[in-house]
């Protein structure tokens, strides 16, 4: 049976021995009853140096739709990402698709959208993240409708230092402290992306279905708990590591070329 680790726990359980733990590399072919959940960040699109500059292709685009279609409307995008950062990276795909952004804090179903007051802690936050930013150029802000997040995969070297001051952020203003790949970030405690697949399971549209969810950080494992939980399973994208999914995926291209299997 795996362990499960509580919140940024699992970036601490991974042991040098445990990163070369290995999954079977080819998740089945997607049932027709299954609720597809895809994470973006590294499992859609690859992670690149700015963020801010991340774009679905027409292709991916395509592909996402297709099979909504082919799975009658019981696919999400499940993001650490905002809705508004969700719209702005998938285009006009975003208003057909399911989605939830901020880490299970906001989601948008058939064009209704949920989610709670912004808390004022997170300015407070912000303030000193843009502080933070400004000394240092390499580093890059990222402000998000519930999260403010300081991304150095430019300047590693400042790895100890951002987790210090979020650390520090997070104990004075009682916010969550997530931690991603080369990355920290600061929001409302509460919500994870397994809360977000139980949220989207409850949906009349998805009941009875098996929900699989495809992510490659540790802010996903929370999702694959959830995915495992309910019947269904997690794929790992990525190098293999010791997780609560179930299959592996080497890289994006890869899970498109999964989800495209689905389509012939």
């Amino acid at each position: 049976m795996r362990a499960c680790y509580p919140n940024i726990m699992w970036r601490k359980a991974i042991t040098a021995a445990e990163t070369t733990a290995t999954l079977p590399v080819l998740p089945p072919r997607l049932g027709g009853d299954s609720s597809l959940f895809l994470d973006l960040d590294g499992t859609l699109v690859d992670l690149i140096d700015r963020p801010d500059e991340v774009r679905a292709d027409a292709e991916l685009r395509a592909t996402l739709l297709a099979v909504h279609r082919r799975l009658e409307g019981r696919l999400a995008i499940v993001s650490g990402r905002s809705l508004a950062q969700l719209d702005e990276i998938l285009g006009a795909a975003a208003q057909e698709l399911g989605l939830s952004g901020s880490h299970g804090t906001e989601y948008r179903w058939q064009g209704v959208e949920e989610s709670p007051a912004r808390p004022a802690a997170l300015d407070a936050a912000r303030e000193e993240f843009v502080k933070f930013a400004a000394a240092h150029d390499a580093v890059l802000l990222e402000d998000k409708s519930f999260g403010v997040a300081l991304h150095y995969r430019v300047f590693p070297q400042i790895e100890s230092e951002a987790q210090a001051l979020a650390n520090q952020l997070s104990r004075e203003l009682g916010l969550f402290l997530q931690e991603g790949k080369m990355m920290v970030e600061l929001r409302p405690g509460g919500h994870d992306k397994g809360g977000a697949i139980r949220h989207l399971m409850g949906k009349p549209d998805l009941g009875g279905s098996t929900p699989v969810f495809v992510g490659d950080d540790v802010t996903d494992e929370h999702g694959f708990e959830a995915a495992a939980a309910m019947g269904g399973y997690g794929i790992l994208v990525g190098t293999p590591r010791y997780s609560a999914a179930h299959y592996n995926l080497s890289n994006p291209d890869a899970v498109r070329n999964w989800l495209e299997e689905l389509l012939s």
